[in-house]
């Protein structure tokens, strides 16, 4: 399994997660296939003061990385994990290598939830810490630290930051509350142990966030205009809802839990006014939506493409406005279709870079301009519109 597959996968399974319902869980079988998974996370802290954005990844990279050999994860159900807990590390520093900073921040970020997530997990797993009080009082303390966190997300001055470190910032901290209840679901569902991975978890994506917050990498053009995605959001949800009939709704089930997830997280994060986040999580969206009908391209739009991407990067470059959101997708499709190893690019891969060449940067450059117009219920009543994805 390629970098890039894990990549997805860990995605994948963490985007369930954040999609489910406060409902009590019934198909205990879904649960322990996603915490088996969700168990191959890492954790973030805070770097050292004095270094430049690059440096303090790299050396959290390299931290994390002498962690798993101090102290290698228990992983009784995924044998190889620590190698590929330690194989996304060496991604993370590989891409900082070939100047994809934002793509090996997203890598690190994958993690972020991993090494805290898996060894609460295991903490839980302990006879003296499976009981309900137990649970209950590592909780409070997990809410405390994460509301606290979360405070201080909202008290941050952005003004001088670049989008990209803002709106990972900003999803990471959107990430935690969720983690957080789902921990409480899981417990009252599974039992004690169950919930404690996804408290470790929701410390950890409130943590990388302040970890963002921290990079040394001051934007050097003018500022994104933000503002809110809702009008986006609602066209594209529309799409989404109309799209899913089968055979495809059943085919590309995965596919279609991401896009949801990506929706819900955009949605949560224009509420709170997190519009770097929103407009990332859109765009995430519009990506995994473009994903259910792309198709594989033949070898000349292959070589097409890797000509798009050296093209976008220049003019993105050349721009005088602060693209780094932009360039976050861009620098994905670049390690897609250019791998580091000279090994070649799957098929998933390719549909992936094409799709962001296609559609997600054309949203993006659309997201500057003003927005349309809501959409309005009909007469004076309030239209509600309930969907149970089957996955629920």
């Amino acid at each position: 399994m390629s970098q890039n597959e894990i990549t997805t996968l860990i995605n994948l399974m963490q985007s369930a997660v954040l999609s489910i319902s406060a409902r009590p869980v019934r198909r205990k079988s879904i649960y322990r296939c996603l915490w088996q998974v969700l168990a191959c996370l890492l954790i973030l802290a805070l770097p050292a003061a004095g270094q430049d954005a690059a440096s303090q990844i790299k050396a959290e990279a390299n931290r994390l990385q002498q962690s798993l050999k101090d102290k290698p994860g228990s992983f009784p159900d995924i044998p190889n994990a620590n190698a590929m807990l330690s194989g996304i590390l060496d991604s993370t520093e590989k891409s900082l290598d070939a100047g994809l900073l934002y793509l090996s921040l997203e890598q690190l970020v994958q993690a972020t939830d991993a090494l805290q997530g898996a060894r609460a997990a295991a903490q839980g797993a302990e006879a003296a810490k499976s009981s309900v009080p137990s649970f209950e009082s590592e909780w409070e303390r997990v809410s405390r630290d994460v509301a606290a966190l979360d405070q201080e997300a909202r008290e941050r001055n952005w003004a001088d930051a670049q989008a990209a470190i803002r709106a990972i910032s900003e999803t990471a901290q959107a990430k935690a509350v969720p983690l957080l209840e789902s921990g409480q679901g899981f417990a009252a569902a599974l039992g004690p142990k169950e919930g404690f991975m996804f408290l470790g978890q929701a410390q950890g994506e409130a943590e990388f966030a302040k970890f963002c917050a921290s990079l040394d990498l001051p934007r050097k053009a003018a500022p994104y205009p933000y503002r809110s995605m809702l009008p986006e959001l609602q066209g594209l949800q529309e799409k989404a809802i109309a799209a899913f009939q089968p055979p495809r709704s059943i085919k590309l089930h995965p596919t279609f839990i991401a896009l949801n997830s990506a929706l819900k997280l955009a949605e949560e994060l224009d509420a709170e006014r997190f519009y770097a986040g929103a407009l990332y999580q859109y765009l995430e969206a519009v990506r995994q939506y473009g994903l259910l009908d792309a198709l594989a391209p033949d070898s000349a739009r292959q070589s097409e493409l890797d000509n798009a991407v050296a093209r976008m990067r220049k003019q993105l470059d050349a721009s005088g406005c602060d693209d780094s959101i932009a360039q976050i997708f861009l620098e994905r499709a670049k390690s897609q279709v250019r791998h580091a190893d000279g090994s070649a690019p799957s098929e998933d891969e390719w549909k992936s870079a094409t799709v962001i060449i296609d559609r997600v940067l054309p949203a993006y450059f659309a997201a500057k301009n003003p927005p349309a117009a809501l959409a309005r219920a009909s007469g004076g009543a309030v239209d509600i519109t309930l969907v149970r994805w089957p996955y629920t």
